[in-house]
């Protein structure tokens, strides 16, 4: 097996997020955008953990490398957790997150701060080739701003204020945000597979 990656998605910024994630490992890091003739399946699971596999199936199938299939989102508690698994089809498809976030305040329009109470959680799938696929979850609890801060990060990012920083997580450079978010924790709590792949290659 070559010592190589995939990042089962094609959005730029998320790809460059986890080859930060990734970099301590000895791999070469790919995404979609290296596989242009790939095409990922329909988003049809009811959890992040059903997405995430979805995700990363197929790509470990058609690439013969070990794929690494994410799916995240915003869980708002005052909106009884969505919107969860639609996040970035919040506003419709296209999935467009100037879009989302302007419907997200307008739902949230003259809720106080204590009940805009909120979480990012990722679920990653690690799919090797031939069958076997490990799990893993990550989450960031934080609050909805009122506005959109920052010009750093992508999706909710702008919105998603994190009390113990003072600032939202656009607000912060990428290597901060590489060590408090969701996805740094959903890598770290994986990071046990992830070493002995990159050792075995």
């Amino acid at each position: 097996m070559d010592n190589k990656i995939v990042i089962a998605t094609a959005n730029r910024g998320k790809a460059r997020e986890f080859q930060g994630l990734l970099r301590a490992l000895d791999m070469e890091v790919k995404t979609l955008l290296d596989f242009p003739d790939l095409h990922l399946p329909p988003e049809t699971g009811i959890t992040f953990r059903e997405n995430a596999t979805i995700k990363a199936r197929p790509v470990a199938d058609y690439t013969g490398l070990p794929s690494l299939g994410d799916d995240s989102g915003l869980e708002v508690d005052f909106l009884g957790g969505a919107p969860g698994v639609f996040s970035a089809r919040f506003a419709g498809i296209p999935g467009d997150d100037r879009r989302n976030n302007i419907k997200l305040l307008e739902l949230l329009e003259g809720v106080p701060a204590g009940r805009r109470t909120a979480r990012f959680r990722c679920a990653l799938a690690l799919a090797l080739p031939g069958g076997r696929t490990y799990l893993a979850e990550g989450t960031v609890e934080g609050i909805i701003a009122r506005e959109p801060r920052g010009e750093h990060g992508f999706g909710y990012d702008p919105l998603f204020y994190l009390p113990a920083c003072g600032k939202t997580l656009a607000e912060l450079g990428e290597e901060v945000k590489n060590d408090l978010s969701h996805r740094a924790g959903a890598v770290r709590n994986l990071w046990p597979v992830l070493s002995r792949l990159a050792a075995s290659g």
